[in-house]
């Protein structure tokens, strides 16, 4: 983008107008590419990995066989919305950010993938499976070396950005991940 400005020597005013284009005009001052403006934007946000929510919560204990609920916290850091804005002379870009998915690793070398920030689980729910990100393990953590099952959820950022009063755009892309370890074990049934 470059401004072009004419002078109309009758009347003394100028006529601002900006240009987007992808050729530099001859002569003009450096070319500000907009992709580089919107990274700008990008690191004023403070993207953070997931805020994991899980059943078993980590310390506690969990049974093979039951549901698993798994979430993330959803502010403005760790689901977004996340905006923010960068200049550099006359580019302005608005970059917004949002997670579109979270894979979570569950340790039992079973992976799964949320595209929405998952529903903390509430007692009411009793064996229900989460409708929207869940898991069952079919083995205790005791079998693992460890004896826990170590969960990652890494979040993708997908972030649209636009420059302010022009049609050019784009988009990038961030990754955050997080981990805990939980318990699960088996439960022995005596007749």
């Amino acid at each position: 983008m470059y401004i072009e400005d004419c002078l109309d020597n009758e009347t003394g005013m100028h006529d601002i107008k900006n240009i987007f284009t992808d050729a530099p005009p001859g002569g003009g001052g450096p070319v500000i590419d907009p992709a580089v403006v919107a990274r700008q934007a990008v690191d004023k946000m403070r993207l953070r990995p997931p805020a994991i929510g899980i059943t078993p919560k980590p310390g506690g204990k969990g049974v093979v066989g039951m549901p698993v609920y798994m979430w993330t916290e959803t502010g403005p850091e760790t689901y977004g919305p996340n905006v923010a804005s960068a200049s550099i002379g006359p580019v302005s870009v608005t970059a917004t950010a949002r997670v579109s998915k979270i894979v979570w690793n569950m340790g039992d070398g079973k992976t799964v993938t949320c595209t929405s920030a998952g529903t903390p689980y509430k007692p009411e729910y009793g064996k229900n499976p989460s409708l929207d990100c869940g898991h069952r393990y079919d083995k205790p953590s005791s079998t693992t070396g460890s004896g826990t099952y170590h969960v990652t959820a890494t979040s993708t950022w997908s972030i649209d950005w636009q420059v302010t009063g022009g049609a050019q755009g784009g988009q990038l892309t961030e990754v955050r991940t997080s981990a805990v370890d939980i318990n699960v074990a088996e439960v022995q049934v005596l007749n």
